[in-house]
């Protein structure tokens, strides 16, 4: 077996299955009830409840050309102009043209979206970037947590196996070097405790983002890169991690707060609030055409820039015009969460500031899911399918989600049907390099260095410090703790995803998308249409390549052991 792993102890259990998914988002949940009703043998992990992770923290909605009117080729437009030139082209068409009916498979799903009152169509909102309303919504401003309420309930009732409570630790390989498996390790006492291992065909990892790299983030504390890290340790390319987004309306709680924070979704500025500066002025218009709708990058720095220029902490959202009732209804989740922390925004203007909300780069993939690694797919937020380019279009990533889960569980059944026998999963060896963190002091160590150095802002210096910082804690860290646990393997995929991040950001000489370069503040086309690819060495160092065009090279996995052929290079 070949690739880095984890300081770990070795499996005490096993289980087997046809597919394993970790992760419990829409994504993960999608993959494993199509990959059931076509009748393989599937076992979810998930790092907390079914329901804990990034979806149900959705507020805004799923975007897809449901509309009178609209189209997936103006979607696609929308897409293409908010991804700044690094869209994969044939990925974003996929997404916009399978979408419509994929929503309309997760509503029949059991997912109940609002609807017209009097003709039962879904309404619709803007957001961001979208120059049509597209955005299908529930409960108000609860999308994510009715759509994991409807998957959660219909993967109970088709009797899925499920490991709560469980982090993903590292990959297991065969003698050929394909996916056969997790090892994990289950939190807490039962049927199942400590580290074991879930023995797979395929692969699924629908992890989640990262959020959790940077001290102030919408993401949840789950979210600290364990897809991204397994995979860079089992030998699989990421691309793109420099492009991670700031939501640029996120509760402001002070100076000092960490952590998650609330996010205030766009979809309250597609209803007409108003971002302001403390004199009431609305800075956004005249910046872009589409002047607090514009796309998510640009509308963050521009709350940056107006932050420095007035030497403020923070900028105003002001929806006081909606009025109560508006607010209660259509916003009543993040009503309360604002009076929870004693701001009316039916009184007051919100005080609002960016925050790490969306990894738009992650594990590489082709058109099915399909990393460059056979056997391992990914899917949802721990993914790069090229679809997000260098700026994720609002509320695509739900409908990411859903339209590459179905991919993937089409590939994986069918190639489960012609495939042989398994190849047997090698027993785990533990790594000379396998070094481990001191669990929170670390974590916390390493949230201050990145939102310090490549945060919002970026420059040459701020990186080579950050860069330096966290070598500094690679090197100081302990060749082998005694009882590692889960806040040490947490810390330790924190910093592995944060040398990656800023690895990529020191490289990419430009600003593009959500990639803020004040040493480099133009775009640059000529040196840097294309994409960064990140793969770890043996030794534990980066190896940093790029694309030769803004397109994706194959993935090249063997398609004699899946469902379809390999996409050809470009």
């Amino acid at each position: 077996m070949t690739g880095i792993r984890l300081h770990a102890p070795k499996p005490g259990w096993s289980v087997d299955a046809d597919v394993v998914v970790v992760g419990s988002g829409v994504a993960g949940l999608t993959v494993a009830l199509r990959c059931a009703a076509a009748g393989a043998k599937v076992t979810v992990v998930t790092k907390a409840l079914l329901d804990d992770g990034s979806t149900r923290w959705a507020q805004g909605g799923i975007a897809a050309a449901l509309g009178e009117g609209d189209t997936p080729e103006q979607h696609l437009d929308d897409t293409l102009v908010a991804g700044a030139g690094l869209c994969d082209d044939e990925a974003v068409r996929t997404l916009v043209t399978e979408g419509p009916d994929a929503v309309r498979r997760l509503i029949a799903t059991g997912a109940q979206f609002d609807t017209d009152a009097e003709s039962g169509a879904i309404l619709l909102t803007r957001e961001g970037g979208h120059h049509r309303r597209r955005i299908a919504h529930a409960g108000g401003d609860a999308t994510g947590a009715e759509i994991s309420r409807a998957l959660v309930e219909a993967v109970r009732a088709a009797g899925i196996e499920t490991i709560e409570h469980a982090l993903v630790l590292d990959l297991l390989k065969d003698a050929d070097g394909r996916a056969a498996g997790v090892t994990l390790h289950v939190m807490g006492e039962g049927e199942r405790d400590g580290v074991g291992a879930v023995r797979a065909r395929a692969v699924v990892l629908a992890t989640g983002g990262m959020g959790q790299v940077f001290s102030a983030t919408t993401n949840p504390a789950v979210s600290t890169g364990d897809g991204v890290a397994l995979a860079l340790r089992a030998g699989a390319e990421v691309s793109d991690l420099e492009f991670v987004q700031f939501h640029p309306t996120v509760l402001w709680l002070g100076p000092d707060a960490e952590g998650q924070q609330p996010l205030v979704s766009e979809a309250v500025r597609g209803e007409g609030a108003h971002l302001v500066d403390a004199d009431g002025h609305r800075f956004m218009v005249g910046a872009h055409e589409l002047a607090e709708l514009a796309p998510r990058d640009i509308v963050a720095k521009g709350i940056m820039r107006r932050m420095q220029e007035r030497g403020a902490q923070h900028m105003y959202l002001d929806a006081r015009h909606f009025g109560a009732e508006m607010w209660e209804h259509r916003f009543p989740t993040i009503l309360a969460a604002c009076r929870a922390h004693g701001i009316d925004p039916v009184t007051e203007p919100i005080p609002v500031a960016p925050a790490a909300h969306y990894a738009s780069g992650g594990v590489r993939t082709d058109l099915l899911g399909r990393s460059t690694l056979p056997g391992l797919y990914a899917c949802g937020e721990v993914a790069c399918t090229g679809v997000h380019g260098a700026n994720r279009l609002a509320s695509n990533s739900l409908l990411e989600g859903l339209v590459f889960a179905e991919r993937i569980a089409a590939d994986v059944t069918a190639g489960l049907r012609k495939a042989g026998a398994p190849g047997e999963a090698l027993p785990p060896e533990a790594s000379a390099a396998g070094t481990v963190l001191a669990g929170p002091k670390a974590r916390l160590e390493i949230q201050r260095i990145m939102t310090e150095g490549a945060g919002v802002l970026r420059s040459r210096e701020s990186l080579e410090r950050a860069a330096a910082e966290l070598a500094r804690i690679d090197e100081d860290a302990a060749a082998a703790l005694e009882a590692p646990g889960t806040e040490s393997w947490e810390a330790t995929n924190l910093l592995l995803v944060a040398r990656v991040l800023v690895a990529a950001a020191l490289r990419r000489e430009e600003t593009r998308g959500c990639h803020w370069r004040e040493d480099r503040p133009d775009r640059d086309d000529t040196a840097w249409h294309r994409h960064l690819l990140v793969t770890l060495r043996p030794d534990r160092t980066l190896s940093v390549s790029t694309t030769g065009t803004a397109a994706f090279p194959s993935v090249t996995p063997d398609p004699s052991t899946t469902g379809a052929e390999p996409r050809s290079t470009t």
